[in-house]
Formats: structure tokens, sequence, C-alpha cells
């Protein structure tokens, strides 16, 4: 079976490195909703090596902090499942109290439904994220 994340990015290309990708993915309900994917086909954490965990959780870290610092989100959730594409991605998605699943994850049933103008403002304010998140994964690369 073809890996979708091997044939394609993902979702929206934030920045690409030589080891990893940061994209923004196209998730209903959930306009700040990022991935860091490695870009070498392993299916586990475990399966880097110990600088490459380093390199992946510092690049997770990078994208949790832009989403705190331009959204003040209610929370931050960070999950690697992998059971659907079992190609190793970190999910780092903001969350609102006033999301259609909160507190639930995002993976769970509705629990009311989506806020379009809270959505389209935190999506407003995309831009200047990625332009910031682009800026910093590029200097943090290139140390």
């Amino acid at each position: 079976m073809a890996c979708p994340l091997c044939a394609e990015d993902g979702g929206a290309l934030v920045w690409r490195g030589e080891r990893l990708r940061v994209i923004r993915a196209q998730e209903a309900g959930f306009p700040a909703f990022y991935r860091v994917v490695w870009n070498a086909h392993v299916a586990e954490f475990s399966d880097l090596a110990a600088a490459d965990r380093v390199h992946c959780m510092e690049a997770v870290t990078l994208v949790e902090q832009a989403l705190r610092q331009h959204l003040a989100p209610t929370k931050v959730n960070i999950a690697a499942l992998g059971n659907m594409v079992p190609h190793l991605h970190w999910h780092v998605i903001a969350r609102f109290d006033w999301d259609s699943h909160f507190p639930a994850p995002v993976w769970a049933a509705a629990q009311r439904p989506s806020p379009a103008e809270q959505e389209a403002a935190v999506r407003a304010l995309l831009p200047a994220l990625e332009a910031q998140l682009q800026s910093q994964l590029a200097q943090w690369a290139a140390r």
C-alpha cells in the first residue's frame, strides 16, 4: 500500500527542511491544526536516532509556541497516532473552549455546531503565524 505522506505533503505546506516538514491540515472545524511530518518513511518515533528524535520534538515545540503566541488557545493538543497513516507525524492542534468538540478530542463526536465567526477570526491570524514560524524554523534548521 502506498504511503500518502510519502507521496504528498499531507496538507498546506508551511515549511520543509531536510528531515521534516510542517503542514497545516485541512480539518473542518479546526483552522489551526498543524502536523510535523518526518520526511523519510518511518512508522514509530523510536525508529529515529536519538539526535533525530530531539530534532523532531524541537520542531513540534516551535509549532506549539507559535500557536500559543499568535492565537492564545485554551489548550494545545499534541498527539502522534499514525493508526490510519503509519508514517511518523505529530499533530499540533490549537484548541479553544468554543470549538465544536472541546473539551473532547478532535476525533470524538462534535458537542456543538462549529462557530464560523470564531473560526474565521483564527484563520485571519494564520498568515502572520505561519510567516513567523517559517522564519523561526529556517533559523533553527540553519544552526
